[in-house]
Order: C-alpha cells, then sequence, then structure tokens
C-alpha cells in the first residue's frame, strides 16, 4: 500500500493542472493509476470512469475511487482532498480579481490559447478509452447510439448512461 504522502503529492499536482474540467485529465490518470503505480488494472480504471460518471464531479471521483483502491479509506479522504486544494485556492484568489484580471491581454490570451488544448486534450482522452474498451459490435452500436442521443437530443447524459448501462447487462 502506498503511503499517503505519495498519494497527496500525486493528487496534489494533478489539482494544480485541473484546467479545462476533468475530461483533459483522463490520459493523465490513465498513465498515473494503470501504468506507472499498477494501483489500477485498466478494466479497473475503466470501472471506475463510468462508475464516476454518476456523481458529481466524476473525475474528482475517479480520484477518491482510485484513492480508496491505493490506500483505503485514508486514501480515498487524502486523494478526494488533495485534488481539491490547488483550484479551491486558485478560485480564492482569482475570483475576487476577476473582473480586473479578465481585461489583461495577457490573461485573455492565454486563456484563449487554453481551449484549443483543452479539446486536443479531451479528444485525445476519447480515443485513449475508445481504443482500450471498444472491442466489439456491441460496443460500437452502443458507442453510436449514445453519440446520437448525447448530440440531438436534449435527453439528460445520465439517462443515456444508465440505458447503456442496461443495454450492457441486458446484452451479456
Amino acid at each position: 500500500m502506498p503511503a499517503l504522502l505519495t498519494i497527496a503529492w500525486i493528487y496534489f499536482r494533478i489539482g494544480l493542472i485541473f484546467v479545462g474540467g476533468g475530461y483533459v485529465l483522463i490520459p493523465l490518470l490513465n498513465h498515473i493509476m494503470v501504468e506507472q503505480y499498477q494501483w489500477l488494472t485498466l478494466r479497473q480504471f475503466l470501472d471506475g470512469l463510468a462508475l464516476s460518471q454518476l456523481t458529481p464531479g466524476p473525475l474528482a471521483m475517479l480520484a477518491t475511487f482510485t484513492g480508496f483502491k491505493a490506500g483505503g479509506f485514508p486514501g480515498a479522504l487524502v486523494a478526494t482532498v488533495c485534488i481539491f486544494i490547488p483550484c479551491t485556492l486558485l478560485m480564492l484568489t482569482v475570483g475576487r480579481h476577476y473582473h480586473r484580471l479578465k481585461k489583461i491581454d495577457l490573461i485573455k490570451n492565454t486563456l484563449d490559447g487554453l481551449l484549443p488544448a483543452v479539446v486536443g486534450l479531451v479528444a485525445a482522452a476519447a480515443w485513449n478509452l475508445g481504443v482500450s474498451s471498444l472491442s466489439g459490435t456491441k460496443e460500437f452500436a452502443i458507442l453510436a447510439v449514445g453519440f446520437v442521443l448525447f448530440k440531438w437530443t436534449k435527453i439528460s447524459p445520465m439517462i443515456v448512461i444508465l440505458g447503456a448501462g442496461v443495454v450492457g447487462l441486458l446484452l451479456n
């Protein structure tokens, strides 16, 4: 079992780059949790990712899941707290000065540059997850239906996720 300080340091560092939503972290989390520290198998990682979609703050909850697998309840607590510390401190600091900061060209241009990078990271995460979890016709059909429902209807993503889980259960 890894030391709690290791878990704390890893999740604090992840929290520092938690920019653009959690999906940009999927490749990083996969690398750290599955490949580097081997706290999770790829299947456990994908299952944790799927389950975390049912909770608020999905990828932060993946931190809780991984922390638990790596260090039990104390690991889950440390991972969850440490992933939120950097963004909380940043928002407390930036929030007070946001109206002034958003007018500074350097900050505005930096944020404009971050957006395409975030989109690229999300696309890379989708690719990596697809390659490792789509193995047959059933999975591709569920992917296609989920994409169509999410893109062109007003059905809640929660309903799409739960429906995909039911379909997966019924087809096995």
